[in-house]
């Protein structure tokens, strides 16, 4: 997991948003699917904030553990989001 609470707004980041469907409008949903006897299905799709590219370089410190006793002042250049990044 990555340390995304030390991330700043403007130097790592430029926005943050999470998509969020206000309940109200679930619960509208749900009652006219209902009444209207459709079927509902239920799935989870949290891993596909990590499968996109980030648009911007993410460097990250090796975590405790796995720091590379030749270089333990080098860093990580990230491919792909992790968890806890705002990016992701």
């Amino acid at each position: 997991v990555a340390r995304g609470y030390r991330q700043e707004e403007g130097i790592d980041f430029e926005e943050s948003f999470a998509p969020v469907a206000r309940l109200e409008a679930i619960q509208i949903f749900l009652a006219y699917s209902t009444h209207k006897n459709m079927v509902f299905y239920q799935m989870d799709v949290k891993p596909t904030f990590l499968n996109g590219n980030l648009r911007e370089d993410v460097y990250v410190s090796q975590p405790d553990g796995f720091v590379d006793p030749d270089n333990p002042n080098h860093v990580y250049k990230l491919k792909k989001a992790l968890y806890g990044l705002k990016q992701a």
